[in-house]
């Protein structure tokens, strides 16, 4: 290790930094903790003097811990940047406090800012799951669902349910054991799995049907408070209107409990535990002891093999009697099991808590279940008429004695016959009450059980709003996410969901409001469960839970059970609610919040992008498939709306994209400038389905070729190129324009098509420095001060990026609807059909949909009729819906002698001096010097070729003035006949003072249409 010292510069080795270097070894040091070799003393150094740092929790954790400062990774460019740079690395931040501080003031901060209360698994999770799955249903509902459903069904029920949250428990503990869960319990869990979309909605549904459940427990309390009163004789106006009086009175007094904070809320729950605990105790006990006269008169006979063998099978009666009735009823007295989860925020370890007291609080609920209703089942009788008079005398004959009572002693005829019965376990809600040994000790536990269950669900529901409030997803709602003190109590919250309870208390009716939630909270077990399955299925290697004992298959199979379960119990509900999700999603999608969380859909979207690419690979391409994939020499997108708007009339929702970025290197930020972020996120506000793709080339045609080389993926890449036109060429360099027309050449050899664009006001609209501007897309010499006619806004650059000064994006004219105006094709040369395939894709765009397309091709006079047929013939097989033909037979003449001379004055500036040393020197020599230089040779050779771009000009000025958009056959120029600068000058002298947009196509010369089926 000495030797690794003894090597560094002794400037090095002291700790100190050579001129414009990094102080390495300080930087290194700063990453000691007191511990292990990176907290030596600058005396003992462990060998290596680095910037590198040991891995560290600081290197990957997003909050702070007080007290000590944050370590931040060095990043790449620190590690093998250039020390002689004019750079000195960020040896720490600071984040204590939130803010930069030195070490003496985070020493002189004595004391740490006050923790807020947490919970271990027992107390946070549990106990507070326990207390919420037993609620008013244990103590007023399951023994009447065993006289309906019989022993057997309630177990069936009881398991059915048990399974459902059983499973859903899996699968939570395993969505909670991937990764640091936060506030906001189930809607945090589905919304970081399955993203905003589902996770939104499920959020709103599972707060309001917390809230609900709140009016469902305690009304479940006040129905015991009125019977209690009732048999005293203590009737405040009738029963409805006294359940609604005390529900309110109640509820009002759990919300000052919530409001109180977590800590009082968090006693409250253990003394209600405790009760719950000492009813169990009562009832059990008084399960065995002998039953009393008067118990008797009740239904209530002990054990007895008889009572429990009548009691084991169904004896369905009133509306309600059926399987899914009993279920509906019975099911929201197991979905608390999510109580723990929705505090996620307020556990000391929830990754830990979250599924040890989940799923133990699932078994033991499960099991006082089975044990109630089986005992229940075994010592009550379904019907009794509670009078000591019904005893069997012995004048009565057994055969006329109705009911199992009468094998006890007891005659309930009567009230059987009559239906009447005011006792029994079918007709007595408090029976739990009637059989315990000391029955004040039930009525408490009831007294418990429905108001620790409606405080759960009073703290579960606003914790969770306020979390989807946070999120900032839907309007509106920001106002409720406000949080109080050092708990961030969310107070407004608390105020909603009071108001929300106190509506459905005024229902007053249990069986009513149970069945309303429970469609919610399957609906919320449907979308956990698939979450779990979905972020398996998807092999993502951000899926790595801690908790191992899940399957994805069961979890996908509870996901279907619920939605069955969901229309089986009440089909409207469950249209309700699954409509609510797919409104809620729907908005979501058409917003599209900007938040990224990871989510299994984004890896299912990735996987799937894939899978279908690699597919495109076992298939040949065909000509009916053939789908213009455009590669668009944009530069900085926003620099050129109007190209990429009119390119992506055609692209979108249609084949693929790419706007294509080359920056010379010339300056230290190249990359970055080539690579930045604001020109996806530019495109994606223009709402233009593209990608993006910049690269670094030590000049313009190399960074193209590297476009056209390597652009796309397998069967997914770029097959035509579309360009602006450099107006400028004649005042610009002869490179560049030789340049440029070598662009076109090597997108013909890589079998591109090609198109052209040239508008009259030009197309860049940025302000960037000449140095940063592509030159071979739209050089226009005053680029630097043009704004097109039709934008909306000026742009001011500070870098190779045009900085939008405006929130308001440039207007161009291929964003507006076109109206009645044509479309002219001229399509004077065979390409394969690429010159027709355009203007067709354009039409079916709502903007362009009302233009008439109009198809000119050249021609003979004396056949003009028979040639203006066979096209028509032709359009109609490959059944474009073009009907507009005309033959243009003055395509052939020659050009006016004005128009003739223009065109060789735009090129005489380089046409080669009969008398200069190139007109002695072999073509192959000068064309090494000077390529774009035009012999005389060589323009008497391609003169019929020049004279008739200037002549179809004038064509296109007498029949196109008043189009929307002429499309036309691009020429093409033979390379090593046609030099480069006479081959501009053609694109030029055809395109030239042309009011409306001109695109010059020429296809790779294969066919992309036909006429046939295979």
């Amino acid at each position: 290790m000495a030797a690794y010292k003894s090597n560094l510069p002794l400037s090095a080795a002291n700790g100190k930094t050579t001129s414009g270097g990094v102080d390495e070894s300080g930087y290194y040091q700063c990453y000691g903790s007191g511990s292990g070799v990176t907290s030596q003393t600058p005396g003992a150094l462990t060998g290596y003097e680095t910037v590198d740092a040991p891995p560290r929790y600081d290197f990957y954790a997003n909050t702070e811990v007080w007290g000590r400062r944050r370590r931040l990774r060095p990043s790449l460019f620190e590690l093998h940047g250039n020390p002689e740079d004019d750079f000195r690395p960020p040896l720490y931040e600071e984040m204590t406090a939130g803010e930069d501080s030195s070490e003496e003031e985070v020493d002189e901060q004595s004391e740490p800012p006050s923790e807020p209360t947490r919970f271990g698994w027992v107390q946070g999770v549990m106990i507070r799951c326990m207390l919420n799955i037993w609620g008013v249903i244990l103590y007023l509902r399951l023994p009447w669902i065993t006289a309906q459903a019989g022993i057997g069904m309630t177990w069936v029920i009881i398991l059915l349910s048990s399974c459902i949250t059983g499973i859903t428990g899996l699968s939570t503990s395993a969505i909670a054991t991937n990764g640091k869960v936060k506030g906001g319990g189930t809607y945090f869990l589905i919304s970081r799995s399955l993203g905003p979309e589902l996770g939104g909605s499920i959020g709103l549904i599972f707060a309001f049907a917390n809230a609900v459940a709140v009016a469902m427990h305690t009304v479940g309390f006040a129905e015991t408070v009125t019977d209690l009163m009732k048999e005293h004789g203590a009737v405040m106006v009738d029963r409805t209107n006294d359940i609604r009086i005390i529900g309110i009175l109640t509820v009002t007094l759990l919300l000052a409990i919530s409001m109180a904070g977590m800590a009082w809320e968090s006693k409250a729950q253990v003394l209600f535990f405790l009760v719950i605990m000492l009813s169990f105790a009562s009832y059990i006990v008084g399960t065995i002891m002998p039953a009393s006269q008067e118990k008797q008169a009740k239904g209530f006979f002990s054990y007895k093999s008889g009572i429990f063998a009548a009691n084991f099978v169904p004896n369905w009666r009133g509306p309600e009697g059926s399987f899914f009735g009993m279920f509906s009823i019975f099911f929201p007295s197991a979905t608390g099991i999510l109580a723990g989860a929705n505090i996620s925020g307020d556990l000391k370890n929830p990754t830990v808590a979250i599924p040890r007291g989940t799923l133990m609080a699932i078994f033991f609920t499960t099991l006082s279940y089975i044990i109630i209703s089986a005992t229940i089942g075994s010592c009550v009788v379904r019907d009794a008429s509670g009078l000591l008079n019904d005893t069997l005398s012995s004048s009565t004959p057994l055969n006329s004695c109705v009911g199992l009572a009468c094998q006890y002693g007891w005659d309930f005829t009567e009230c059987i016959t009559n239906g009447t019965c005011t006792y029994g376990i079918s007709n007595y809600y408090q029976t739990l009450s009637m059989v315990s040994a000391f029955s004040p000790l039930i009525t408490a536990g009831i007294f418990g059980a429905t108001l620790s269950s409606a405080l759960a669900c009073l703290v579960s529901a606003p914790k969770v709003f306020q979390c989807l409030c946070k999120d900032q997803i839907y309007p509106l709602i920001g106002f409720f996410g406000k949080g109080y003190g050092k708990n961030h109590e969310p107070l407004r919250a608390y105020l909603l969901t009071y108001i929300i309870a106190a509506c459905f208390i005024i229902i007053a009716e249990l069986n009513t409001i149970a069945p309303i939630i429970s469609n919610f909270y399957l609906c919320s077990y449907a979308l956990i469960n698939f979450s779990c399955f979905h972020a398996s299925i998807t092999n993502s290697p951000g899926w790595r839970p801690s908790f191992r004992f899940f399957s994805k298959w069961l979890s996908l199979l509870c996901s279907v059970i619920c939605l069955v379960i969901m229309f089986l119990l009440t089909w409207w509900a469950a249209l309700i609610a699954i409509g609510v999700v797919i409104f809620f999603l729907g908005y979501t999608l058409y917003k599209k919040p900007a938040v990224n969380w990871g989510s299994s859909v984004q890896a299912s979207s990735y996987n799937m992008a894939l899978n279908h690419c690699v597919s495109l690979n076992l298939v040949e391409d065909h000509i009916k498939n053939y789908r213009p994939q455009c590669l668009v020499l944009s530069g900085p997108p926003s620099s050129r709306p109007a190209l990429v708007d009119l390119v992506n009339c055609f692209t979108k929702s249609l084949s693929l994209m790419m706007c294509g970025n080359v920056v010379t290197a010339g300056s230290s930020s190249a990359a970055s400038k080539a690579g930045s972020e604001s020109h996806v996120s530019w495109l994606n506000q223009r709402k233009i389905s593209s990608f993006y793709r910049g690269v670094v080339a030590s000049e313009m045609r190399s960074g193209v070729n590297m476009l056209l080389q390597g652009a796309g993926l397998g069967r997914i890449k770029p097959n035509v190129l579309l360009m602006g036109f450099k107006t400028n060429w004649h005042s610009d360099s002869p490179q560049a324009a030789h340049n440029y027309i070598g662009i076109l050449h090597d997108a013909f050899d890589l079998q591109y098509g090609v198109c052209i664009l040239r508008m009259r006001e030009g197309l860049d609209v940025s302000r960037l420095s000449q140095s940063h501007v592509n030159q071979g897309f739209d050089g226009e010499s005053n680029s630097a001060e043009t704004i097109s006619a039709n934008s909306c806004i000026r742009t001011s650059t500070t870098s190779s990026v045009a900085v939008v000064a405006d929130p308001v994006q440039p207007c161009t004219v291929f964003q507006k609807k076109q109206g009645k105006k044509t479309i002219d094709v001229y399509w004077l040369s065979d390409d394969g059909g690429l010159t027709l395939l355009l203007p067709y894709l354009l039409t079916r765009r709502k903007r362009w949909a009302k233009c008439k397309v109009r198809v000119f091709v050249g021609g003979e006079i004396d056949k003009k009729e028979q040639q203006k047929e066979e096209v028509l013939s032709l359009i109609k097989k490959f059944r474009l819906g073009f009907q507009d033909v005309e033959v243009l037979p003055d395509v052939y003449q020659n050009p006016q002698p004005i128009n003739v001379h223009q065109f060789e004055s735009i090129i005489s500036n380089f046409r080669l001096d009969p008398n200069s040393k190139h007109d002695s020197d072999p073509d192959t020599l000068r064309q090494q010097e000077v390529p774009w230089m035009i012999t005389d040779q060589e323009f008497e050779r391609n003169r019929a070729k020049s004279l008739r771009q200037v002549r179809l000009n004038e064509v296109l000025q007498d029949y196109s003035r008043d189009a929307a958009l002429i499309v036309a056959t691009m020429p093409v120029g033979r390379t090593g006949v046609c030099p480069s600068t006479l081959y501009l000058a053609w694109l030029d002298v055809l395109s030239r003072n042309l009011r409306p947009p001109v695109l010059l196509v020429r296809g790779n010369q294969e066919s992309v249409l036909t006429f046939y089926c295979q």
